[in-house]
C-alpha cells in the first residue's frame, strides 16, 4: 500500500531547486578538483559557446543574466583568455563571441566533469528510467513555459 502524500506544488518546486543546487555543488567540487574556478553562469556561457559563436543577448538569455552582467562575465572570461569578441561582419552594431583555442580545451575538460556529475545523478537508473525522467522534466518545463497558458 502506497501511503506517500502526493507532491505539492511548493514541494515540487523545492525539490527542483534542491536537485539543481546539489548538481551545481557537485560540479563545483569536480571543477575545483581540476583547478577550474568557474561560476555557474560562466559554465553555462562556455557551454553555449561550445556550440558555436553567439551574441551577448543569446548568452545572457542562456545564463539568465541581464546584458550588463553578461558583459562583465565576458570581460572575466576574456581576461582568462577563454573567449574572444569580434565585430559581426553582417551587423556593425553586433559583437560575436567565441571560444578561443584555450577556451575549447577548458570546455572539453569541464564537459567531462559535467558528464561525471550527470552520471552520478542518475546512478541506479536504467536507460528507460533516465529517458523517462528527462522526458517528464522537459514536459514540466514546457507546461510552465507554454505561451498558451
Amino acid at each position: 500500500m502506497n501511503t506517500s502524500v502526493p507532491c505539492s506544488g511548493s514541494t515540487l518546486g523545492l525539490l527542483f531547486r534542491q536537485v539543481r543546487d546539489a548538481m551545481w555543488a557537485r560540479m563545483e567540487r569536480e571543477l575545483a578538483g581540476l583547478g577550474h574556478d568557474l561560476t555557474f553562469s560562466q559554465y553555462i556561457t562556455l557551454k553555449k559557446l561550445a556550440d558555436g559563436t553567439a551574441g551577448v543577448t543569446d548568452l545572457a538569455r542562456a545564463a539568465e543574466l541581464n546584458p550588463g552582467a553578461m558583459t562583465r562575465l565576458l570581460d572575466k572570461l576574456e581576461a582568462k583568455g577563454l573567449v574572444v569578441r569580434s565585430a559581426d561582419p553582417d551587423d556593425r552594431r553586433a559583437i560575436n563571441i567565441q571560444l578561443t583555442d584555450a577556451g575549447l580545451v577548458i570546455w572539453q575538460d569541464i564537459n567531462k566533469c559535467g558528464q561525471r556529475v550527470r552520471e552520478q545523478a542518475m546512478s541506479g537508473m536504467g536507460e528507460d528510467e533516465r529517458t523517462q525522467l528527462t522526458r517528464l522534466l522537459e514536459q514540466v518545463r514546457d507546461n510552465l513555459t507554454s505561451s498558451d497558458s
